[in-house]
């Protein structure tokens, strides 16, 4: 499945990297949030079980908020908020 970033609507993206390994759903989620505002919300989904230590790091070290995580069965759906 190839990666998909999207709008959804004003400040609001979604990121699916569903099928992806480490290091690259981390990359990905790097990438999308730069290309963000402050405030915007990034809506993750990821199904690679070890992604979620090394992105959740990052949002912090970078500043952002996690603001929600969901998980059904082996996916993850997040939503971060740019700081």
């Amino acid at each position: 499945m190839a990666m998909k970033f999207e709008r959804q609507a004003e400040g609001r993206f979604l990121l699916d990297v569903q099928g992806y390994v480490c290091p690259h759903p981390q990359i990905y989620t790097k990438k999308a949030l730069e290309k963000m505002k402050s405030g915007d919300v990034l809506e993750i989904i990821f199904d690679n079980p070890s992604s979620s230590e090394s992105i959740a790091a990052m949002i912090d070290s970078m500043g952002n908020e996690l603001i929600e995580q969901n998980r059904s069965g082996g996916k993850f759906d997040w939503k971060i908020r740019k700081g």
